[in-house]
């Protein structure tokens, strides 16, 4: 085996203690991204050009990464895990097609947005698109496949559905957001990691065990995203900082701001309950956020998320696999800082 940079750097950062691990993560990245972009191929110039955009403004390829992973606790290299993946991140491509839609989104992963780019019924086409060939994939994996990817899709959808509507008047919009999180993220990298373990034919426990974990870890990643967007002075979320408040969209740290009762976070709360589309108030509202207790608790919440995704991972026998997933849990808690 050729020898590989031990630090070498994938999905956020991640780094190898084990040599021929990262070797083989490294080289199953390499072919989901070969597959990925295969899958998105068409005959048609037109859809070849949407189908690809966003696949080549690049990514994290967060859920391939933990599929892979979850594969080394049975037979990583069984033929039906790297479709598993693609199938995952083709999955994820598509609802990042919808979601800029439904967010009138200018911009994606540094790159102009395919809705604005083209327009919102080109950009809608494309994530259907996606969808088609992700199908097309999970026909040849067979009915444990199709059948988790549909149950996978609903979560999704009844997840944006929940986000879109808001909670109920009498329900803890806290508690209906992370229900949110759970379906909207938490539920894709679940079935990443449960594809991975499953046709690698590790055992039921173990691959229950995954799934939690990838659940867990799903709705740590995007609490800690929430927290980027407020408190980083950089773009380490892939976005301009506060670009969440200023659109008015009520994040985790914002949550916890509304629900505060402190007569001294009473112009915190005024200015977060509406878009800040003027520059003085969204720096005042950053600034304010920042040192308000709404930032700790928001952290609070992401490390029991974390501490659940560690838990699961109890069962899995002491493999540099599940060292890799440990280290993945610690980089989601302290990229924010």
């Amino acid at each position: 085996m050729a020898a590989v940079p031990k630090s070498t750097r994938v999905a956020l950062g991640l780094t190898f203690d084990d040599r021929e691990l990262e070797a083989a993560i490294r080289r199953g990245l390499d072919d989901v991204e070969s597959a990925l972009r295969t899958a998105c191929d068409s005959n048609d110039f037109f859809v070849n050009a949407t189908a690809h955009h966003l696949v080549d403004a690049g990514g994290k390829r967060f859920r391939p990464l933990v599929t892979l992973l979850a594969a080394h606790f049975g037979h990583p290299d069984k033929p039906e895990v790297v479709p598993a993946a693609v199938v995952c991140e083709l999955t994820h491509l598509a609802t990042l097609y919808h979601d800029d839609v439904m967010d009138e989104a200018a911009v994606r992963r540094g790159a102009i947005s395919a809705n604005s780019r083209w327009d919102n019924t080109v950009a809608i086409l494309t994530g259907d698109f996606l969808f088609s060939r992700a199908s097309n994939i999970l026909a040849d994996l067979g009915p444990f496949a199709v059948r988790l990817q549909a149950q996978t899709f609903e979560r999704l959808v009844i997840g944006q559905i929940h986000e879109t509507v808001g909670a109920a008047e009498d329900a803890d919009p806290i508690a209906h957001y992370l229900d949110v999180l759970a379906d909207k993220t938490g539920s894709l990298i679940a079935t990443a990691a449960e594809f991975g373990a499953y046709y690698a034919g590790a055992t039921p426990e173990i691959i229950a065990g995954l799934r939690t974990y990838g659940e867990q870890i799903g709705v740590a990643f995007q609490i800690s995203d929430d927290i980027l967007d407020i408190a980083s002075d950089t773009d380490e979320s892939g976005k301009t900082p506060g670009t969440d408040l200023r659109e008015g969209i009520p994040t985790l740290p914002v949550l916890y701001a509304l629900r505060s009762t402190d007569p001294s976070n009473a112009r915190l709360r005024e200015l977060v309950s509406r878009p800040l589309v003027d520059d003085d108030e969204h720096a005042e509202a950053l600034r304010l956020l920042r040192a308000s207790d709404a930032i700790a608790e928001a952290r609070q919440t992401l490390a029991g998320y974390a501490a659940t995704a560690r838990a699961s991972l109890a069962v899995m026998p002491h493999l540099p696999a599940r060292e890799a997933l440990e280290t993945l849990t610690e980089i989601v808690i302290t990229r924010t800082g």
